[in-house]
């Protein structure tokens, strides 16, 4: 089963290349922090503060080739995690077909910024991160 969330917080640390995101269940309470690198953390934040760089950026980049091509990013799922990785697939819909992209969560939550896909996690998966 999956549970619509949505990005709660970003803590940008410059100092660090270490930067965290928190999701959290749309309609609850259950959250948890995922560490992300600095690029895909600015990513996220310009998108999210409507910012828009002169030239795409490798995210911007990847949603216009996704457009472009036809394709529409349906949902973002973060469905794993082992031994403190966590795991997300990309959503597409193609020509009325279903295609699932393997991803990084940070990749996955910065393309979906990018387009306002919608972000879902793994029940299992907000188990364990709230342990």
């Amino acid at each position: 089963m999956e549970v619509e969330a949505e990005l709660s917080r970003i803590i940008i640390n410059e100092m660090s290349d270490q930067q965290i995101i928190v999701l959290k269940e749309r309609d609850g309470e259950r959250s948890f922090p995922i560490v992300i690198g600095i690029v895909e953390i600015f990513a996220i934040d310009r998108r999210l503060k409507g910012i828009k760089p002169a030239r795409p950026m490798t995210h911007d980049l990847l949603a216009n080739i996704i457009e472009d091509l036809g394709a529409k990013i349906e949902k973002i799922v973060i469905n794993d995690l082992r031994h403190h990785v966590f795991f997300a697939r990309i959503h597409l819909r193609l020509n009325n077909h279903s295609v699932v992209v393997d991803s990084r969560p940070s990749d996955a939550i910065a393309i979906g910024a990018a387009t306002n896909a919608p972000i879902f996690v793994a029940d299992h998966v907000f188990e364990q991160a709230c342990q």
